[in-house]
């Protein structure tokens, strides 16, 4: 009896030893879901110790004549195993469709792993059936390039759908530092300058920073709901919020500003508003300065500095294939907060070095209102002939200077800050002077007015003037522009997508495109442009078939009519960037 016992014991002891191995069916889950209109991703679900051999799997379309084409985007997260590379982490594998019929879909997943504990599975299959229709191929308009490489914002995109979230929110920080050097931040310097001005005798450097917090934080609150709604939605407020009679109602309100700091009037809430707001905001609320800059701040992000950049449009590109607005909208959030940054140690710096109420502040004061009225002219640049955009801005400069007393003869023994002050209305003068030359030579950048001037002084001829120039074919709808791209079949093609209030397709114009080396380049393409001003149904449409948030954003074309992904631009380039691309 005791000898059983013992075999058994054995036995039971030799069973428990020997290794555990999952069911084929447990040690590999494949699922797939849909990310947006033309992609869907393919997980493997790995069980514990077990490892998926990349050169073993494959997906392909069973039926390759239904019409549909896939394309499958590989992981990179094979690492190496013996002498083979393997999945050990589950692999996820992006299905992209285009065609132009709707189908019933079948497609065929082939794999084949093993167990870190010694066993290899047979080679095992699964097929998944989608359907796919016209609705969903409209995203698909163009065939994409196929050769792995990335656009910028799509690579920024990966960074959010592989990155921890330590890393995404630290990333997302330093590309709103980076973006705090361009338009979408510039026009609100002077903004919130203008409001710790306005604020006189109140004002600290504490108090400084606290309202410049508030108002980026305002501006973050903005960028984030527009952003998320963009992704999710496909819907642009920005862009809506770019017609003539916002633009004009905004800078009317900035006029207003301007005219108020010029004395002729106060701003001011009634008493018991201001009441109120202190009992919940306390000293900082004082004269609800708080409400004040949180609205300008929330309304200045939206309708002054609309952007679209690389970092944005990768946010928007994650939100609108994963659904994730969680994340993507923290990346908003913090990259916001890195494009407040100078806003935050501007305000600081006003709010303490500011002058003392008095002369001084009166001037300062002043100098902010024609800041304002630049904001203005700024703004209805976006809606109005570049001639008269020109005209207002030598008008600002020319009344500025004789204001300063350019024209009054300087008195003797003048030195220090009045010389100095002097010495800058003949500057204002003398560049308001250049405008109005250049509004009547057909200029059109206020930073270059004398862009059509020949070194010999004279004026450009109109065959000079077109050589320094390129020429876009322009279209407005997905079907005009497919047309186009038909018609230059064989050659390589550029789209510009372009609107009249997008500053930075104004400063892509006036800079990049005006460069001989920009433009010897151009000419080798078929060059069309997309124009999405109105923001109507059909350039949404337009904008949705090329997965485009706003603009200024570049596609190229290769001879075949093949989007070439990598060549993307997002945002404005410099003509050194442009040709570097």
């Amino acid at each position: 009896m005791k000898v059983v016992l013992l075999f058994v014991a054995l036995t039971y002891t030799l069973m428990a030893a020997m290794p555990s191995f999952l069911m084929p069916d447990e040690a590999f889950k494949p699922e797939i879901k849909k990310l947006n209109n033309t992609t869907y991703e393919l997980r493997v679900n790995l069980g514990k110790d077990i490892y998926l051999y990349e050169d073993r799997t494959h997906i392909r379309d069973v039926d390759p004549d239904d019409g549909i084409d896939l394309h499958v985007k590989k992981p990179t997260t094979a690492v190496r195993h013996g002498e083979d590379m393997v999945y050990v982490e589950s692999p996820v594998f992006e299905l992209t469709f285009s065609g132009s019929a709707a189908k019933e879909v079948h497609v065929l997943l082939e794999y084949q792993g093993c167990s870190e504990q010694g066993l290899c599975y047979n080679p095992m299959e699964k097929e998944f059936t989608l359907t796919v229709t016209p609705a969903m191929l409209q995203g698909a308009a163009a065939p994409q390039s196929t050769n792995g490489a990335l656009s910028e914002s799509d690579e920024i995109a990966q960074i959010l759908n592989s990155g921890t979230l330590w890393t995404v929110l630290a990333a997302f920080f330093g590309f709103g530092l980076f973006l705090a050097l361009t338009p979408c931040v510039f026009p609100m310097i002077p903004i919130l300058s203008s409001i710790i001005v306005s604020q006189g005798k109140h004002m600290s450097a504490r108090r400084g920073f606290f309202l410049s917090l508030i108002y980026v934080l305002a501006m973050a609150m903005a960028y984030t709901v527009a952003g998320i709604l963009a992704g999710v939605f496909g819907s642009n407020i920005q862009a809506a919020l770019q017609n003539p009679v916002v633009l004009t109602l905004f800078a009317l309100v900035f006029v207003t500003l301007a005219i108020s700091m010029f004395g002729f009037f106060e701003i001011g809430i009634p008493h018991s508003w201001q009441t109120r707001i202190s009992k919940y905001s306390g000293k900082a609320g004082e004269k609800g300065g708080v409400v004040g800059v949180a609205i300008m701040g929330f309304l200045s992000a939206l309708i002054v500095g609309p952007c679209i950049a690389p970092p944005l449009a990768g946010a928007l590109i994650y939100i609108g294939q994963t659904g994730d607005a969680m994340l993507g909208g923290a990346a908003l959030f913090v990259m916001s907060l890195g494009m407040g940054v100078p806003l935050l140690i501007i305000g600081t710096g006003a709010g303490k070095f500011m002058p003392r109420p008095g002369g001084w502040m009166t001037t300062v004061t002043k100098v902010f209102g024609v800041m304002m009225l630049g904001i203005a002219i700024w703004m209805l640049s976006r809606i109005i002939p570049d001639v008269l955009s020109m005209l207002l801005w030598a008008v600002l400069l020319i009344v500025s200077a004789v204001y300063m007393g350019v024209l009054e003869p300087l008195k003797e023994g003048t030195r220090g800050f009045t010389a100095l002050f002097k010495g800058l209305g003949l500057v204002m003068l003398l560049y308001g002077m250049a405008l109005i030359y250049g509004a009547l030579t057909g200029a059109a950048n206020p930073l270059n007015p004398l862009e059509y001037v020949h070194k010999t002084g004279g004026s450009v001829s109109t065959s000079q003037q077109a050589a320094t120039e390129v020429t876009f074919t322009k279209v407005r709808s997905l079907q005009e522009l497919e047309a186009e791209i038909a018609k230059a079949k064989g050659k390589r093609i550029m789209v510009d997508f372009y609107a009249d209030w997008c500053t930075s397709c104004k400063e892509l114009e006036h800079v990049t495109f005006k460069d001989p080396h920009v433009v010897q380049k151009m000419g080798e393409l078929v060059l069309i442009q997309a124009d999405v001003t109105n923001n109507g149904d059909q350039e949404k449409a337009l904008m949705k078939a090329y997965n485009i948030f706003g603009p200024p954003a570049m596609l190229f074309f290769d001879e075949n009519g093949t989007v070439m992904k990598e060549k993307t631009i997002i945002g404005y380039k410099d003509p050194k960037e442009f040709l570097g691309l």
